[in-house]
């Protein structure tokens, strides 16, 4: 959408009614662009509810994000990062990617509003509409090689848990190697991405998105059991969390850079989802091996207790499930 559009919707997220006349003086937008605006804003799915006398209005407010309120949190959490919000983007770990490869700096980070084309582990598409979640990207660099980073993922969903502890959403699992799950249903997600040379140094774009409020279209869109923080009873604001999340991932990514993953392996297991349960780990192609979760290993390495002895596997091999 045009930048006149999103300007539109977000002096509408409170869901208020406000005339075109309103709109355009708050915005210093003419009667036209006004018009244009909200006929572009339905021409996207999101509706518009008009009535006369009193303006127009949405039909589902939402939470916009606000980069001078992160920025203030941010600041007072004492985690200073550079910090980019954008309206619109085709995927926030792609943009990141781009600018890292252009220089990115550690510490940077992006966030959007609605992402059009988000992804997720092994190129699955991560699903989202306006205000449903909360997705950015933290660029980080580290001086070692990219295989040293293998249980990365795993040290930033400890981040992730905690970051949401402290917005007051408790009880947060994991699920290895990058689910965060709340009653046995998937809250969010992370998605790491390394660059660089074999033997170092190397750029991690950390990727993390958070079910806020899916709409019904967006659940009947994907193939597992979701949740969000709405079923959940709870919602802090998206800044806040925003802010406490970033803060969180950016001192585990700090962490994680002198002390790797065995820093993080106790925390995370008090966290896993599947800890001592009979689970199938899914290998391709047509492969499968069932066992017992055992927990993981200091480079972040699956265990599982199988027939044949504990076995390890590694993040981008496999995936988990629930032994049938």
């Amino acid at each position: 959408m045009e930048r006149n559009s999103y300007a539109v919707l977000r002096l509408l997220a409170d869901g208020t009614f406000r005339s075109g006349a309103a709109i355009g003086h708050a915005l210093r937008l003419s009667r036209v662009s006004v018009e244009v605006a909200l006929r572009e804003i339905a021409a996207r799915g999101i509706e518009v509810v008009k009535a006369r006398g009193r303006g127009v209005r949405l039909a589902q407010p939402f939470d916009a994000l606000d980069a001078g309120v992160v920025r203030r949190e941010l600041a007072a959490l004492g985690a200073p990062l550079r910090l980019e919000v954008l309206d619109e983007c085709s995927s926030t770990n792609a943009l990141a990617l781009d600018r890292a490869a252009l220089g990115g700096a550690s510490g940077t980070v992006i966030a959007c509003e609605l992402q059009t084309a988000g992804r997720g582990r092994h190129g699955r598409r991560w699903l989202t509409g306006l205000g449903d979640a909360l997705t950015f990207s933290l660029i980080w660099r580290f001086e070692v090689a990219p295989a040293a980073l293998g249980g990365l993922s795993l040290a930033v969903g400890v981040g992730c848990a905690r970051g949401l502890d402290e917005a007051g959403v408790h009880g947060v699992a994991l699920k290895w190697p990058n689910d965060l799950v709340l009653d046995g249903a998937k809250l969010g997600g992370i998605l790491v991405e390394v660059r660089g040379e074999a033997s170092g140094p190397c750029v991690a774009v950390i990727g993390v998105g958070i079910n806020i409020k899916l709409s019904a279209t967006v659940r009947g869109e994907i193939a597992q059991p979701v949740t969000d923080l709405a079923a959940a009873g709870t919602r802090p604001a998206r800044n806040e969390l925003l802010a406490r999340l970033l803060a969180s991932v950016a001192a585990a990514a700090a962490t994680f850079e002198r002390r790797g993953f065995a820093a993080f392996r106790e925390a995370w297991l008090r966290h896993h989802a599947w800890q001592g349960r009979r689970v199938r780990v899914q290998l391709a192609p047509r492969r499968s091996v069932d066992g017992v979760a055992a927990g993981v290993a200091d480079d972040g390495a699956l265990l599982l207790e199988t027939a044949r002895g504990v076995e390890r596997f590694h993040a981008g091999e496999v995936s988990l499930r629930k032994a049938a």
